[in-house]
């Protein structure tokens, strides 16, 4: 499978081996979509009566960008992920060519929980190989969800990606260990997706993210 059916959530992402793929690229002032820290973003007031009972994704009011990460995915291929001052949301944005090139996909998502991990024991009861993530399916809040990457039967490991961070403090990169799930919503082109992903600072402090996203069209939201 190609690159752009890897982040539309069917295949995972290869981890990077490459040393030359080690330094962080050479950022763009304004992404994809103009997008960057300090812009504002409003979606489409639409959009709340659109995804009514099809999503329990929150679609929120005008917010304005704090932060921005960058994956660097290979073979000209980018996630570009924008972090808003109300710390329960962020976008992403998967682009082809440069970082701020070809749109494939937008997804919104809601943070659902954010803890941090203070032991090995207590990594391996939450996400690894005495949880349920990675298995086939997924349940949450009574929703079952499928697996996106990995074949296996059983369990599979997660996919490591890393990420450069720019914020107005500082520019830092987080290491991540995620698995996808995903489930139709019935809408054309919208699927509602999970995501687990283990982090990792500079610092060495590692904590586990749970975020509820949704697929947008680019025409539902507006950089201002």
């Amino acid at each position: 499978m190609g690159w752009l059916k890897q982040l539309m959530g069917l295949e995972a992402p290869k981890a990077t081996t490459d040393s030359s793929r080690t330094a962080s690229p050479s950022l763009p002032a304004t992404g994809p979509l103009g997008l960057a820290p300090g812009k504002g973003v409003m979606f489409d007031t639409t959009l709340k009566l659109l995804l009514d009972e099809k999503t329990n994704v929150v679609i929120p009011g005008s917010q304005e960008i704090w932060s921005n990460g960058t994956i660097d995915l290979g073979q000209s291929t980018w996630l570009s992920r924008y972090y808003m001052n109300d710390e329960d949301y962020w976008l992403q944005v998967h682009t082809t060519g440069q970082i701020a090139g070809q749109v494939e996909s937008v997804i919104l998502f809601n943070y659902l929980s954010y803890v941090t991990i203070s032991s090995e024991a207590e990594l391996r009861r939450l996400a690894g190989p005495q949880s349920l993530i990675g298995l086939p399916t997924y349940t949450h809040d009574g929703v079952e969800y499928f697996r996106e990457w990995g074949s296996e039967d059983g369990q599979t490991e997660l996919v490591a990606m890393s990420e450069q961070v720019t914020s107005p403090e500082a520019t830092y990169s987080v290491e991540h260990r995620s698995m996808l799930y995903a489930r139709d919503t019935g809408l054309t082109d919208r699927r509602e997706f999970l995501l687990f992903s283990v982090e990792e600072d500079a610092e060495g402090t590692i904590s586990l993210s749970i975020s509820l996203g949704i697929s947008l069209y680019t025409t539902d939201l507006t950089t201002l």
